[in-house]
This record gives structure tokens, C-alpha cells and sequence, in this order.
């Protein structure tokens, strides 16, 4: 497969280009009888949403999820759900350049050189928008591991971090001005995932900080992933750490230890940059709209590696 899905078990494949007529998802591995709130899937779909806070992108849609099949009087069927979000405010004129331009450190070489075609509408299958089909599947996830707690947050965005992103305006204002200057930043985000049953993880190939990490890095914009003390690690003795397991962030050998899970997952700053950054609507750092896909891919992953393990002890047995 092209590389378009994603997981085992418990799997999602994504379909559609930013200014195409949709974006969907087909998440496969849900099981039967589990509850389904489209007001709880509206809620996760607008926390990842343009323009929730000034100086971002003014896109504006409802991003409004139609079920078209797997669910049944708000219950899923153990059949594929596929879902799509239809786009309504494209503004393909903004992108007349980029026909005739590639921008540094996007996919627009890339893909033409691949596919010897491409969208250049917003990014078309490059676009973030892609990862509306990520945080639909990220809900579905969720429904299969209730009892998991998964938190992301802002650790640096720009030259802001600490009790600077506390202060939501200080944030704005900040990202106003890049906006008004055309120029764009990357940051960090932390995860922090709690109740996470011990066991999950596939050694040698699937184990769980693999697959983190590759969901991580699968998101566009997203460059570096580490997970417990990360590249500290490098730098430490061994006799640190032979005494203190929090240093490995909940993973042993790539299997959870039941311990709480620390991640944490780099991105660059957006490519468009200048005077098309500021003619078209891009986000001057997408580090915040980052958070719940984030999220979500840790869901996914976790989600996945849920049910195979819950396989394996049946096989035990």
C-alpha cells in the first residue's frame, strides 16, 4: 500500500487534497457496540480548526463530519467507518505561484518528482488539512481505550516557552507580528500519557516508541521525536539511571512499563514565508494546531497496540 494507511489492528486511511471537494478517513478495527457522540467528534475537530486564535489562519470552516458508514443509532458496527469533512472556503487563486514555484522545506519538488503531477492548492495532499482524517480516526481510537489519558501542550513555540504560553494574548500578539512581517517559527510539544496498561509494544520492529515515533513524524512539519529524557540520555552516566525508570518516559525495551509516558515531538517553522505569506492564509507556526493531532496520533498508535496485545494474552490463554 502507498503509504496512505496507518496500524494494524486497529487502522486509518486518509483520502483527499486541501482544496479537493473533501477530506476523508476509513478507520477499520473498531469494534462492535461502542458509543458514538457526534458532538464529542464536532468538539476533538475544533480544537484542531483554523482560526481559534489570532494570528493564524483565517480559513474558516465548520469542519463538520458526515458518517457515512460503520455507525448505526450512534453505535459502531465492527464495520469500516468511513468519514468524511467537505471543504468550503478554498481559495485556490491564492496559489496561482505556487504552479511555478516550489517552496524550500515543503513537498511541492517532491511530490512532482514522485508522482510527475501535483495539486498545488494549499498544499493539496501535503496541506495540514490532511490531519483532519488523523484526529477523526484519534476519536475513534479513543473509544477503544476510555481508560488512557493523553495530554499534549506547548513547551516552546518560537522564542516563547515557559510562563510566556501561559498567557494566551502574549501568544497572539506574538504571532501577529510574524504574520505582519511575513516570517513564520517551529516549537515543541510534550505529551503526556497516563493509565497506559503495561505491555504494549511489539519487539523487535513494532515496539512502542517505533510506532510513536513514526506517527509523530508522519504529521507534515514535524521533524524531530524523542521520548523520556530523550537526547540527555546520550550525555549521562549509566549508574543514573540504573536506579530510576522515569528516565526512560514509561517505555523499557519498547514495551510500556505502566508508568506514565513522556513525549515530546519538534516542528519546523511553516515554508511560506514573505509576501505570500502574507497574501494567502497561513499560519505563522502550527505548533498550536499541532496539539490535537498530536494527540490523536498517540491514540491511534496506542489504540492499536491495545487490541494486539488483548490478542496475544488470548493466545496465551
Amino acid at each position: 500500500m502507498r503509504g496512505n494507511s496507518f496500524g494494524k489492528l486497529f487502522s486509518l486511511t486518509s483520502f483527499g487534497e486541501s482544496h479537493g471537494p473533501a477530506i476523508g478517513v476509513i478507520v477499520d478495527g473498531v469494534p462492535s457496540s461502542l458509543n458514538v457522540s457526534l458532538r464529542d467528534l464536532n468538539k476533538v475537530l475544533s480544537r484542531r480548526a483554523p482560526g481559534k486564535m489570532a494570528g493564524t489562519s483565517t480559513r474558516q470552516e465548520e469542519d463538520l463530519p458526515e458518517i457515512l458508514s460503520g455507525v448505526y443509532k450512534n453505535k459502531t458496527l465492527g464495520t469500516p467507518i468511513a468519514v468524511i469533512v467537505r471543504n468550503t472556503n478554498q481559495r485556490s487563486g491564492d496559489y496561482r505561484w505556487a504552479e511555478r514555484e516550489f517552496r524550500v522545506g515543503h513537498a511541492d519538488k517532491t511530490t512532482l518528482d514522485k508522482y510527475g503531477i501535483r495539486d498545488p492548492r494549499g498544499g493539496g495532499r501535503s496541506s495540514g488539512r490532511e490531519t483532519i482524517a488523523r484526529v477523526i480516526a484519534g476519536y475513534f481510537a479513543s473509544l477503544i481505550i476510555p481508560q488512557i489519558e493523553v495530554a499534549a501542550y506547548l513547551v516552546k513555540v518560537g522564542a516563547l516557552s515557559g510562563e510566556d504560553l501561559l498567557h494566551k494574548k502574549r501568544v497572539e500578539n506574538y504571532l501577529q507580528g510574524l504574520q505582519k512581517r511575513g516570517e513564520s517559527v517551529g516549537g515543541v510539544v510534550a505529551v503526556k500519557i497516563k493509565n497506559v496498561p503495561a505491555g504494549l509494544g511489539e519487539p523487535a520492529f513494532d515496539k512502542l516508541k517505533a510506532d510513536l515515533g513514526k506517527a509523530f513524524l508522519s504529521i507534515g512539519g514535524c521533524v524531530a521525536f524523542s521520548f523520556g529524557m530523550g537526547e540527555s540520555l546520550a550525555n549521562s552516566y549509566g549508574s543514573e539511571n540504573a536506579q530510576d525508570r522515569s528516565r526512560f518516559g514509561g517505555i523499557e525495551g519498547g514495551i510500556s512499563n505502566g508508568e506514565d509516558i513522556y513525549l515530546e515531538a519538534s516542528f519546523k517553522p511553516p515554508s511560506t514565508v514573505g509576501k505570500k505569506a502574507q497574501q494567502g492564509r497561513h499560519d505563522p507556526s502550527i505548533v498550536m494546531r499541532a496539539i490535537p493531532v498530536i494527540e490523536s496520533m498517540a491514540k491511534i498508535v496506542l489504540a492499536d497496540h491495545f487490541l494486539r496485545q488483548q490478542a496475544y494474552v488470548k493466545e496465551r490463554k
